[in-house]
């Protein structure tokens, strides 16, 4: 075996093995329609692979990987023990993640908020604060697109088109780390300062179809704010509550509990003809995401759907 494939031994076993684990988990992913078939990776594009048990923490700057030898890191590293850990590459720069068990944090919240994501802002909190979106895609998209033009007629491979395609590589860099910057930041804040969070049951995919809306809902990146909340509120102890998309959170009155009957996408204050009451509609919506879990159990027509601790 080792005299027929000799490039199997050029790198460390759990590279492989790890490829392998990840393909049985993209075919569950298939075989249960959560997601489609799987694709080969191309060289060049998303480069990564894991290391399992083999990698080691030498002083506060300097890794050792197996094949490759002693690298040095920019930042410095936590002296633990460590499981896995990923190595990718980003345009022009390589990063390393690693993989380590934590001790949950219990800090004891017991106050529950309500999240209201949107396009105009990222998020509007029940406690009428509003938290502004990145728009990083917006910001660049003029020069990414300048970019993108310029580099048209460089011919595949040659030593220009690889200059111009590590540029267009860097804003896209640029232009996630932004947008991933301001998502942790407020899921953070949110699963460290609160004890219940309550969001919504978004059909992300259903926006996406709206072509005036997609690149703004795009760039706003609802389902990595969900991934990242989902395991914050796990580590940090508190609880995440994901109500049903079919809620109707914007169209009940926060006051009353009066549902109207209809609510366009261009009124942005939510007036009650029942008794009144005025408020703007995604402050309305997150206070009534906060009040489902006021004793109401799990899986009702309130529309809490089920409960991520």
């Amino acid at each position: 075996m080792k005299s027929e494939n000799e490039w199997y031994y050029e790198c460390s076993k759990s590279t492989p093995q790890q490829a392998l684990i990840a393909l049985r988990e993209a075919w569950k992913r298939c075989f249960n329609k959560t997601a489609g078939v799987p694709k080969f990776k191309k060289k060049g594009k998303r480069d990564s692979f894991t290391l399992e048990g083999t990698v080691k923490i030498l002083g506060n700057n300097k890794i050792q990987v197996p094949v490759i030898g002693v690298l040095k890191t920019y930042e410095r590293l936590s002296q633990v023990l460590i499981k896995s850990c990923t190595i990718s590459r980003q345009a022009d720069r390589w990063f390393i993640s690693f993989r380590f068990d934590v001790e949950q944090h219990n800090l004891g919240n017991t106050d529950v908020i309500g999240v209201d994501l949107g396009v105009k802002n990222l998020a509007t909190l029940s406690t009428s604060e509003v938290i502004a979106g990145a728009k990083s895609y917006k910001k660049y998209e003029a020069k990414l697109s300048r970019m993108q033009w310029l580099n048209r007629h460089k011919i595949i491979g040659s030593a220009n088109w690889k200059k111009a395609q590590l540029q267009i590589a860097r804003l896209h860099t640029k232009i996630a780390n932004i947008r991933k910057d301001t998502l942790h930041k407020l899921t953070t804040l949110l699963a460290k300062n609160h004890g219940t969070v309550v969001i919504e049951d978004l059909n992300v995919s259903g926006m996406m179809a709206n072509h005036k809306l997609a690149a703004s809902i795009a760039d706003m990146s609802f389902f990595e704010f969900r991934r990242q909340l989902t395991y914050k509120c796990e580590l940090y102890g508190s609880k995440l509550v994901v109500v049903n998309r079919w809620f109707p959170s914007s169209k009940t009155c926060s006051n009353c509990g009066i549902k109207k009957e209809a609510l366009t996408l261009n009124e942005r204050v939510f007036e009650c003809s029942h008794c009144g009451f005025v408020i703007d509609r995604d402050l309305n919506a997150a206070i009534n995401l906060s009040h489902c879990v006021a004793g109401v159990p799990p899986v009702v027509a309130s529309g809490v759907s089920r409960v991520v601790s």
